[in-house]
């Protein structure tokens, strides 16, 4: 039966030992299986313990409590290197309903990534595996999508990794900016029109609903649409159908729908500034992008990321300046982080960027007018999260070892790292 699954799956035991497996599991990780004494965290972490023991939620462990299939993103040492994959687990039971033991499906996911890539969204807090999750049980559906988050925070990246994860990918993935868009140009661009339809019009021109047919539309800043043209957007959207201007015949259009917007639409509805129908429309299935303060953690790779995309890959930020950064509010979210790191990197003489290099804004004088960096206030818990995070990127001892120099015990370390989301470099 194992060998009828397409994608990468195991059967394990509650003990973790991996019972039967098919070839594409095979052929995802370096190591061997061997069936009967491999365990599952051995193989996809190169593990000694479970994964809920080293700082990661535990697909098993889940289904154990609930009792039912479970879901979770993980990121697995594979052929390729570190990979996200989304794990499906599901319990087999016998005919007296008692757990024989669980089926593991694995799908990767190509988009993210926990390091720098190109093309990809980059992280490994988790708020962003958690939004990961979420993209994943979206992108292969047909539901309308709509994406909430601060200005900057890539929503127009995670829309286009939808795109690549659907049915439609072979297809065209088309933007249109609702930000500026007067009534005239909203039609005219959307719906096309036809030659001589107004002053100018010397020939017809294709929409970008025409030219979307099959593929997805991503209407970025949604809730700057004006309520005059809402209702032809809502029309548009129940029914697939459009006139281009200066055209007397209906035309169709099948697209995949998804949205974006910085504005509390729920708040628009209740003071009359978005259509309640139209809102009921588009939010099929909402997605919450986490703010770069929500994944502080992620600080320190997304800057390599930006390096080698700005074409600075010889150049690398100290620890220091990364501490720094790791206390400013970035209001401008990524977007903002990627422009620091280009100035920051034009600024540096040398091939380590240091707090002097950082754009002016983000330090202030003391009297001995040194650079001083405007310290930026957070909890106790976000203190110890960045904390965890920066030593857990860098120790390359043991947990054991670590516990030991931190004070605590190896439990109490591994249970620190599972509520933070995170992995240490060396089991």
């Amino acid at each position: 039966m194992i060998n009828a699954i397409d994608k990468p799956a195991i059967f394990i035991t509650p003990d973790y030992v991996i019972h039967a497996v098919n070839q594409p599991y095979r052929d995802t990780y370096q190591d061997d299986v061997i069936t009967g004494q491999s365990r599952c965290h051995q193989i996809s972490h190169r593990n000694t313990v479970p994964c809920d023991q080293a700082g990661e939620s535990c697909p098993l462990a889940e289904c154990q409590q609930s009792g039912r299939a479970t879901t979770v993103v993980h990121n697995h040492k594979t052929q390729h290197g570190d990979s996200y994959c989304d794990i499906l687990m599901k319990p087999v039971h016998d005919e007296d309903g008692m757990v024989l033991g669980y089926l593991e499906i694995l799908e990767r996911i190509q988009y993210a990534s926990s390091q720098a890539g190109k093309g990809k969204l980059i992280g490994n807090a988790p708020s962003f595996r958690q939004m990961l999750q979420q993209i994943s049980r979206a992108a292969p559906a047909d539901i309308a999508v709509l994406l909430q988050g601060e200005t900057g925070s890539g929503k127009e990246l995670v829309a286009q990794a939808i795109h690549d994860s659907s049915k439609r990918s072979k297809e065209a993935f088309v933007v249109i900016e609702c930000t500026g868009l007067t009534e005239t140009l909203f039609e005219s661009e959307l719906f096309g029109y036809e030659k001589g339809a107004f002053t100018g019009a010397s020939t017809s021109k294709k929409g970008l609903i025409d030219a979307a047919d099959g593929g997805t539309v991503f209407f970025d800043e949604i809730g700057d649409v004006p309520l005059s043209m809402q209702v032809k957007l809502l029309r548009l959207l129940e029914t697939g159908s459009y006139r281009p201007v200066g055209s007397l015949k209906q035309r169709k259009s099948n697209f995949r729908l998804v949205c974006a917007t910085h504005k509390n639409l729920k708040e628009m509805v209740e003071k009359g500034l978005f259509r309640q129908d139209l809102y009921y429309r588009i939010a099929g299935f909402p997605i919450l992008l986490p703010s770069l303060r929500q994944r502080r953690e992620d600080i320190a790779e997304l800057c390599h990321h930006f390096l080698i995309q700005t074409g600075h890959a010889d150049k690398n930020f100290t620890r220091e300046t990364l501490l720094l950064l790791s206390r400013y509010s970035f209001p401008g979210n990524i977007r903002e982080l990627r422009n620091i790191v280009e100035q920051s990197a034009l600024l540096s003489v040398d091939e380590l960027i240091t707090p002097a290099d950082l754009p002016m804004h983000l330090s202030v004088q003391n009297t001995a007018g040194e650079p001083e960096f405007t310290p930026h206030l957070k909890t106790l818990d976000e203190a110890e999260a960045s904390y965890l995070s920066d030593i857990a990127a860098t120790y390359d001892g043991t947990p054991e070892s670590l516990a030991e120099v931190l004070g605590v015990s190896t439990r109490t370390l591994y249970r620190k790292l599972q509520r933070y989301g995170l992995t240490l470099r060396k089991r």
